[in-house]
């Protein structure tokens, strides 16, 4: 059992089946994300959790008490919005403190925990403000400082971050994992961006068409994906994903694709999963995220395998710290991650490294990893 308990969940509007059999633990002081695209039942889910949807089947338990028909007021969480929701009459002080005040909290001890989340917030400044006086940040930590005032099992986040611009969103996110860290709350965080997701979460589930693709801890699902759409929707950019033939040469499975120039490329995989022997002489897709793919000076030292493939560079593209180089591989862009002084060249041939060890297979008419 969990802190918070998503046991078997569905949402069914009408006879259409939005969520399906939605199964999480969240242990005390995790912070869990649910990252996925738009439309893909992670919101609904977010507000199943907070009492603003009903629960088709299933059951949620927060501190091992069943809340599914208990109301929002009643289940001791707090929700920050998209939006921030704060009062534009109020001022932050009273935006922060109003949902004490109807609860009958003494004023005294109003003030105090006002004035306790204002210093963490670092916004004790802004107290006699009123929203409209504010940034986007700013307004963004009053709604966590309304949030954090009232010391709740569960904070529940969506997409608190969507509305800044890229600098503020990346500040924020700071400031959001610092106060996880100093505060070991139980946060559950809805975000469609799945830098936030890898950077902020402890765990991370991953959302697709009403299912959970996968759950793990951002390593896991970034090493490890589960299917293809894992794969592909976490990393940016996103892995690398070629048709490829499984075969064997010389008693060591290789991965065979085929170069710019319609060459075969033999890469050999150490170490393989018994589960690739099924695969022998059949097509699977063949998986390798751009860091993976590099110059030989920019390999992983630590990397016990790793293959040299000659191709032609298609395009190259200079991102300061990295050097982004695109080559056709299995007739697909590839895209490779090298040091920014690499000696590389569109147009010509070049030896790239690919570190097999974080090569990986999926099975092209399940999309499921093979291992």
């Amino acid at each position: 059992m969990g802190f918070l308990d998503i046991n078997n969940v569905t949402k069914s509007y009408g006879a259409m089946e939005v969520l399906h059999k939605v199964d999480i633990q969240v242990q005390e002081g995790e912070f869990l994300v649910l990252v996925g695209p738009s439309g893909c039942g992670k919101s609904t889910l977010l507000n199943m959790i907070a009492g603003l949807e009903g629960i088709s089947s299933g059951e949620i338990a927060i501190k091992d008490r069943v809340v599914n028909n208990v109301a929002p007021s009643k289940r001791n969480i707090a929700m920050v919005f998209q939006s921030y929701a704060l009062y534009p009459n109020m001022t932050v002080g009273k935006n922060i403190t109003f949902g004490l005040e109807m609860q009958g909290t003494p004023k005294s001890e109003r003030d105090a925990a006002m004035a306790d989340v204002a210093k963490l917030l670092q916004i004790e400044n802004l107290l006699d403000r009123k929203p409209g006086q504010l940034s986007g940040g700013q307004r963004q930590r009053v709604a966590m400082g309304r949030a954090l005032v009232r010391n709740p099992d569960v904070f529940l986040f969506d997409e608190p971050l969507s509305n800044l611009d890229a600098k503020l969103r990346v500040d924020m996110r700071t400031e959001i994992k610092k106060l996880h860290q100093k505060l070991g709350t139980t946060i559950v965080y809805v975000t469609h961006d799945q830098i936030e997701a890898m950077t902020l979460s402890t765990r991370i589930a991953v959302m697709y068409d009403g299912y959970v693709q996968q759950l793990g801890t951002p390593k896991e699902i970034y090493d490890n994906p589960a299917n293809l759409f894992v794969a592909t929707f976490m990393g940016s950019p996103a892995m690398n994903v070629l048709n490829a033939q499984l075969v064997e040469m010389n008693g060591a499975l290789h991965a065979r694709i085929a170069g710019s120039e319609g060459q075969q490329v033999n890469l050999r995989i150490e170490n393989a999963p018994e589960a690739y022997r099924a695969y022998v002489d059949r097509e699977v897709m063949f998986g390798v995220r751009p860091e993976a793919i590099t110059d030989p000076e920019g390999a992983d030292r630590n990397a016990r395998n790793i293959q040299a493939m000659t191709n032609t560079v298609s395009v190259t593209e200079p991102a300061g710290a990295d050097t982004f180089v695109s080559t056709t591989l299995s007739g697909r862009d590839c895209i490779a991650r090298m040091r920014a002084d690499a000696d590389v060249h569109a147009g010509q041939p070049f030896e790239f490294a690919v570190n097999m060890d974080k090569a990986v297979l999926f099975d092209p008419k399940t999309e499921d990893r093979i291992a």
